[in-house]
């Protein structure tokens, strides 16, 4: 991927770094930048998401990029290649943030996502020379770009001593505003999220409530829940939005046979109604 070169203040989207603390006189990035300024969130979390971390990141990033928002994170394992992908799955544009030079996109594993960012005319950036390798420290220093280029972050899922934290820490000293989704209190990968909610962060339980501060004239009127094809699949999409998530549980409240909704199922899922999760995990899409 060609490496291009710029300093912050060229760029409609990127001119916001220039306010913050230790601005970097070069930009690198692979890509296309975004030629406005459209509303941004950076999204952060832990590299060893839950089932749970995995499909509120994935619900509220999908909704967030449908409504034309921004999606900033840093290409690691774990939350931040889960929003990536989930603004992809719905066309949106994403920012990815490197703590080492774009010569070898890091880590590894996620090269292709990388190459997907950059197809789906996203980019991919970073302020150091193109063969600088990734340590830690940069990492750390990377997080202050990740809040920057934002106009709020938020924490899907996030331990005691996450990194995501230094990049509230971050967004903070930047004055911006800081989501975090409640969590489980009896979840290690909650004890971060839930401790930023005692110090005041905003809590985030749907891309609305994000929306209401950031970008409210992206709010739109809620829609007519939608119906299946059926009514056992009506009766599938009702029970998934009470909560319900366990197959097992769905089959023995649809009052169906498991062959027959096991087909359903596989229709639904076909037709991009539903998403699984695994473990015989279901949501809706």
């Amino acid at each position: 991927m060609k490496i291009n070169q710029i300093s912050p203040l060229e760029n409609t989207f990127t001119q916001i770094v220039g306010n913050i603390a230790l601005v970097p006189k070069k930009l690198y990035y692979n890509g296309t930048l975004p030629s406005k300024r459209p509303p941004t969130i950076a999204i952060v979390g832990s590299r060893k998401p839950t089932t749970y971390g995995t499909e509120v990141t994935t619900r509220i990033t999908e909704d967030l990029a449908r409504r034309g928002v921004i999606i900033v994170s840093g290409m690691a394992i774990g939350i931040d290649s889960l929003a990536h992908k989930a603004t992809l799955n719905v066309n949106g544009t994403t920012i990815a943030v490197q703590g080492n030079g774009l010569a070898s996109l890091y880590p590894s594993s996620n090269r292709q996502l990388g190459q997907n960012i950059v197809d789906n005319g996203g980019a991919i950036i970073s302020e150091y020379e193109p063969d600088a390798p990734p340590m830690k420290h940069r990492f750390l220093e990377r997080n202050r770009l990740v809040s920057a280029l934002s106009d709020a972050v938020l924490v899907t899922e996030a331990a005691a001593r996450s990194g995501s934290l230094n990049t509230v820490s971050h967004a903070l000293e930047q004055g911006k505003e800081v989501f975090v989704v409640p969590g489980n209190i009896t979840s290690p990968l909650s004890t971060g999220c839930n401790a930023l909610l005692k110090q005041g962060a905003h809590p985030a339980t749907s891309a609305e409530d994000i929306l209401e501060i950031i970008a409210p004239h992206l709010l739109k009127p809620q829609t007519q829940l939608a119906l299946g094809d059926n009514p056992l699949q009506t009766k599938i999409i009702t029970l998934l939005t009470s909560g319900i998530r366990d197959g097992d549980e769905l089959q023995r409240l649809s009052k169906e046979n498991a062959m027959a909704f096991s087909t359903e199922l596989t229709m639904m899922e076909i037709n991009g109604l539903i998403r699984n999760l695994g473990a015989n995990q279901w949501t809706l899409k």
